[in-house]
């Protein structure tokens, strides 16, 4: 279990005109071991970015990242808005495609792929091709991938929006359940404020761009918990309503 560390990230890109577009400013978090964090924001303030900062694809500006303790070597994986899966390979091969990226010895397979597959709901369908799969098992798909490698942390961009409202409460609920199930730190990104408070134990609320921290609050909301509890709509409409006071103030 595996905490994460983000103090006063920073992040500008060159424009081609060679302005310069300030994204992510001062942004600071803590995750606990075995933590579910949510990032909420509007589309276009840097959540990606700051999630690739995490994961050590982007470097940041400024600020700093610590995932795990000082010299911990930690397992990361990503689970992106599609689920990027080859279609010339089975479900099975493209899992295998992980565990063979990621160095886990091939004795190990077999069983992680069963365990994985089970787990997601989709044993009986390791030997289907992409194409034949509805968008949600295609995302469970991708997320059996992710487990599979047994990572410390799992950062997630926007992985249920490209899917319909019903798969996708179907898919939030599955996701709690894993991660409660597999102990593991996810980062979950988004701009539904219902699924961030429904899954989260903290969420973070991010301003319009160039993007800071404006609100960091523990759900609290006893697990397990319903999409139509009055609490969860309420907080959830608190971390909108607040998100637009700011961008009012920003204009």
């Amino acid at each position: 279990m595996t905490s994460i560390t983000v103090e006063g990230v920073s992040k500008h890109f060159r424009q081609m005109d060679g302005s310069r577009l300030d994204v992510l400013e001062e942004v600071s978090l803590a995750t606990d071991e075995n933590d579910f964090v949510c990032i909420l924001g509007p589309s276009g303030c840097g959540k990606s970015t700051l999630l690739n900062i995490i994961a050590g694809l982007e470097p940041p500006s400024s600020g700093s990242v610590q995932v795990g303790g000082p010299g911990e070597e930690t397992n990361v994986c990503f689970v992106f808005q599609e689920p990027r899966l080859l279609d010339w390979r089975t479900v099975r091969q493209n899992v295998e495609l992980a565990l063979q990226g990621k160095g886990v010895p091939k004795a190990e397979w077999d069983e992680r792929i069963q365990t994985y597959l089970e787990l997601v709901g989709l044993d009986d369908f390791e030997g289907e091709y992409p194409r034949s799969l509805s968008g949600g098992m295609k995302q469970r798909v991708a997320i059996a991938r992710a487990m599979a490698v047994e990572p410390d942390v799992i950062l997630m961009d926007e992985p249920f929006s490209s899917v319909d409202e019903i798969t996708a409460r179907t898919l939030r609920e599955d996701l709690v359940d894993i991660w409660q199930d597999q102990e593991r730190t996810i980062v979950f990104v988004t701009h539904n404020a219902i699924e961030a408070t429904y899954m989260a134990n903290r969420v973070l609320v991010m301003s319009h761009r160039p993007s800071s921290v404006i609100v960091d609050r523990e759900v609290g909301i006893p697990r397990p918990r319903s999409v139509d509890d009055p609490e969860l709509i309420q907080m959830a409409e608190e971390f909108v309503e607040r998100l637009e006071t700011r961008a009012r103030t920003q204009t």
